[in-house]
């Protein structure tokens, strides 16, 4: 039991992977396709609000869907939506095409990080929540590490086929998983929490404005990555993504399991597990000051360096914050709790990268990096606020 609970969860790592190599090949390819489509970075940071607005949207939306109809049916029409977009992307001839695909992209992949959240809630006792969410996070930076890689490897359109074609492949391995492993039985004390008391609990607007906060550093070294390289070494697309770019989501991999062990092994020591989380929070969170010190890096490889160590303490703070919701909301409101954070982070993301790329297009990098390196600390004095049941 404890072993094939494991197995599902693995299998959940997988779409997490999937996931963000599905959303991270655009930040490897948008030198290319700038060019093609003649984008500007305020016109990239467009793109990048039209997906996020979607997403935040649509969050909340598919966290109550995959409530209602179960996590089976849920992720496998999140899983399926996104491929489909992924692969029409690659077929597109326009600007106005490619937003309409990161739009749909948006509507389908609003659901994987609440159906991960479901999944953790339903597999895992919850001391090992946050270890669950940093292989969630391992998941998503194999995803970010093997997207450069890809983009380096093939061009734009056949790298988005590919990526696409393998969530089809997915969807039938969860079924097996699924019919084979059970979920933990529910505890005593899990209800299905009315919605309108949720939104009246002030530690759930806490988690939403954390959220905002303590995440744009991992918004910006998601999406700016080759850019960055790109645009202040100037150095080719393909140097950037085949030599440096995939350096920061293997730092957030560790990072992931960092955070998730610190947590971990803090509550094994006897340590409340909200203090224990709290701890890798402040962690995390004093560590993303260094995103402040990447713009004066005088190599690429130094810049990379900073910014893999700035995005690993960024994947500590998160994966901790991705598990607080799940103590105080339980196992039946997983998704939709999770899913609150994952709309923040949409809206959050939506006006940071229209505003981050006018401020790069005329003033450079320094003024956002600075400005982003303090906000997480904002996040945790706020999470310090939060009081849950021991």
């Amino acid at each position: 039991m404890t072993q094939s609970r494991w197995i599902a969860i693995g299998v959940f790592v997988c779409a997490s992977l999937l996931n963000y190599l599905d959303r991270q090949l655009l930040a490897a390819v948008k030198p290319t396709i700038g060019v093609e489509f003649n984008m500007s970075n305020k016109d990239y940071g467009w793109l990048i609000a039209v997906f996020s607005i979607i997403y935040s949207v649509s969050a909340p939306l598919m966290g109550l869907l995959i409530d209602k109809i179960g996590l089976n049916w849920g992720i496998t029409i999140a899983v399926g939506g996104w491929s489909l977009a992924t692969v029409v992307t690659a077929m597109t001839n326009s600007f106005t095409g490619l937003i309409a695909c990161r739009g749909l992209l948006g509507i389908a992949q609003a659901g994987g990080v609440p159906g991960s959240g479901k999944a953790f809630a339903m597999y895992l006792a919850p001391a090992e929540r946050a270890l669950g969410n940093s292989l969630s996070q391992t998941g998503i930076s194999l995803g970010s590490f093997v997207a450069p890689l890809l983009a380096a490897e093939f061009d734009w359109r056949t790298s988005f086929k590919i990526a696409g074609m393998l969530g089809f492949v997915w969807i039938p391995v969860w079924w097996i998983i699924a019919r084979r492993v059970p979920a933990q039985p529910p505890l005593s004390t899990d209800r299905k929490i009315p919605i309108r008391e949720i939104l009246a609990d002030s530690r759930y607007w806490i988690f939403v404005a954390a959220t905002m906060l303590g995440m744009t550093t991992y918004s910006l070294w998601t999406n700016w990555v080759t850019s960055y390289l790109v645009e202040t070494f100037k150095v080719s697309q393909g140097q950037a993504n085949s030599q440096f770019a995939w350096i920061t989501p293997l730092m957030g991999l560790c990072g992931g399991l960092t955070g998730g062990s610190i947590s971990l092994y803090l509550s094994r020591q006897g340590l409340p597990l909200h203090k224990a989380r709290m701890r890798a929070v402040w962690l995390g969170c004093v560590g993303m000051l260094l995103t402040a010190v990447v713009p004066f890096a005088s190599s690429a490889l130094m810049a990379s360096a900073l910014m893999a160590i700035s995005y690993f303490c960024g994947t500590v703070f998160t994966v901790n914050l991705y598990s607080m919701p799940l103590e105080v909301f339980g196992r039946e409101r997983a998704a939709f709790a999770i899913s609150s954070l994952t709309s923040a982070y949409g809206l959050m993301q939506a006006v940071m990268s229209v505003a981050a790329g006018s401020i790069i297009d005329h003033y450079g990098f320094k003024l956002v990096c600075m400005v982003i390196a303090v906000l997480p600390l904002c996040a945790a004095f706020l999470l310090s606020r939060v009081k849950v049941a021991v």
